[in-house]
């Protein structure tokens, strides 16, 4: 048995590609990257095909994860059939993703930072526009969901296996 997470942002080449990078690396030290699949997607098109922003890129290589390889994708339907959890950064992408989510959906369709512990933010802000402490604000914020995130796959499907 597998579980399959989706992070999903506006062009998926910055917020979700850096959740996506980081929560892998993370699964790989724990010798779950077999157990629990990850993508990554975007609710526009505008970047299909493209490697993530080269900011995004230089940020998650000061934190020692390689998130180079990763292309953008846009969501699709299909998506509600294949994961478990669909994980938006934002207001915006969860209304986005709600509005054609199927209703025999049976995963979780939420706030990414519902996962996180230790920060009052709800969303994970986009650092297109800005400098680089952006990014690494972007960073911290999806470190600390992840963590919150990896415990309930712990919990809920792990430990059942």
């Amino acid at each position: 048995m597998s579980v399959k997470v989706l992070f999903v942002c506006l062009g998926n080449i910055c917020r979700s590609p850096t959740a996506e990078g980081l929560f892998k690396a993370r699964l790989k030290e724990l010798g779950l990257e077999d157990v629990v699949l990850t993508d990554s997607a975007g609710t526009a098109g505008w970047h299909v095909g493209k490697a993530p922003d080269e900011r995004s890129i230089t940020a998650a290589a000061e934190r020692g994860v390689d998130i180079s390889d990763l292309r953008a994708r846009q969501v699709s339907e299909q998506d509600f059939a294949e994961f478990d959890y669909i994980m938006a950064m934002d207001e915006a992408n969860l209304n986005d993703l709600m509005s054609f989510r199927p209703d025999d959906f049976k995963g979780r369709c939420c706030l990414y930072l519902d996962y996180a512990i230790n920060t009052p933010e709800r969303e994970v802000p986009d650092p297109y526009y800005g400098g680089a402490e952006g990014f690494a604000y972007v960073l911290d914020l999806v470190e600390q969901a992840g963590a919150g995130l990896l415990e309930d796959i712990q919990k809920s499907h792990l430990a059942r296996s």
